[in-house]
């Protein structure tokens, strides 16, 4: 029963609702549509990019490379000595590396300056 009678309610709202005839003024329906132009003017204004930015890159292949040197100075040099000392030094530079790039981005707007923006296609053209 309760069901009924709140079906009901909400279908005489719906229908009281639909019969309504308020038209908003001209004013407010200049004004709105001023607002709309000046947004849409806005966004073609603006190209849509997706931006990525690459400032970590120089960092990955710095301590990947000399990784794998580190490694490879490890197994191929016979002498103990001269393959731990090759590899610390390869070890060294990746860690001085990872610093520099820490410095880079605290200090210079790195992460702007390496960065890839790829314009997007189809909005608002």
């Amino acid at each position: 029963m309760r069901e009924h009678r709140s079906d009901t309610e909400i279908e005489d709202i719906i229908r009281a609702s639909m019969k309504m005839t308020d038209i908003p003024s001209p004013e407010l329906n200049n004004k709105l549509k001023a607002v709309l132009y000046q947004q849409e003017a806005v966004i073609r204004k603006q190209t849509a990019t997706h931006t990525l930015s690459l400032w970590y890159l120089p960092m990955l292949l710095n301590l990947v490379t000399f990784s794998l040197l580190a490694v490879f100075a490890l197994t191929i040099i016979e002498n103990v000595y001269l393959s731990y000392f090759a590899a610390g030094i390869c070890l060294y530079l990746c860690v001085a590396g990872i610093l520099i790039t820490i410095v880079g981005v605290k200090r210079t707007n790195l992460k702007e300056d390496i960065t890839i923006r790829i314009e997007k296609r189809g909005i608002l053209t």
